[in-house]
């Protein structure tokens, strides 16, 4: 196994730091689905596109509008994809404390409960680079999230998440994941530094290519996370 993991770490740091972007074309379904296995998704809920205009309203419109802290012009391609996770947390508990529905009087605790509802999904949102980039791809007409089609036509990244779950699956303790998983966090690093280009540019069909890659390594992620000697592991994309 060990030779295994040696091979799978070299053509995956090839394949996530180095592959040149390119257009997307149309993805084909593919599927992993062994019959019995413990589900782990990554999508969000579809919504309706957000108004990118409506930074002149009372109330917030985008995720972004809720953190003034990210600037008048936080939405790329005039702001970064990347942001301060730690400035974003701290703001939003300060949002929190102040909108908690317990502090409203009582003929306004349902809009203090909407509108902490509202705060709670812009900060999970923002704080997640896959629910982001989904989400800005949203706002361009996008649907990554609810597209079961949207899936990598390459048989070598295809490849590499097959023998991936392979590894995960004969692991016999979480130990013998770290290199896998400190493998998998320069993958997920490479694809951010990727969105951050195709966002800078307005690249929406990079973005979008870029987008389901990186629903490939958040799910590895996700199923390291999850690990449990001997359960079979299935990686839904």
């Amino acid at each position: 196994m060990r030779a295994a993991l040696s091979t799978l770490s070299r053509n995956s740091a090839t394949l996530a730091l180095r592959r040149p972007l390119h257009a997307s074309t149309p993805l084909p379904n593919h599927t992993i689905t062994p019959t019995t296995a413990r589900t782990i998704s990554t999508t969000v809920p579809r919504r309706e596109a957000p108004n990118v205009t409506a930074r002149d309203t009372l109330l917030p419109q985008t995720h972004y509008d809720f953190f003034p802290s990210l600037g008048s012009d936080a939405l790329p391609p005039k702001g970064p994809f990347t942001l301060d996770l730690s400035l974003l947390r701290k703001e939003f508990l300060q949002l929190q404390a102040k909108a908690h529905p317990d502090l409203a009087p009582q003929e306004k605790k349902r809009q203090a409960e909407a509108l902490s509802a509202r705060i709670n999904e812009a900060y999970k949102t923002l704080q997640n680079p896959l629910l982001r980039a989904q989400y800005l791809l949203e706002m361009r007409g996008v649907d990554v999230a609810g597209d079961e089609t949207a899936k990598v036509e390459d048989p070598e990244l295809l490849m590499e998440v097959l023998e991936t779950r392979e590894v995960i699956e004969e692991a016999a303790s979480e130990e013998e994941l770290q290199p896998l998983r400190e493998l998998n966090e320069r993958r997920i690093a490479a694809s951010v530094g990727v969105l951050e280009d195709a966002f800078q540019k307005d690249d929406t069909a990079a973005a979008k290519e870029e987008a389901v890659k990186l629903r490939y390594w958040i799910n590895i992620r996700e199923t390291v996370d999850a690990f449990e000697p001997g359960k079979p592991v299935v990686m839904i994309h």
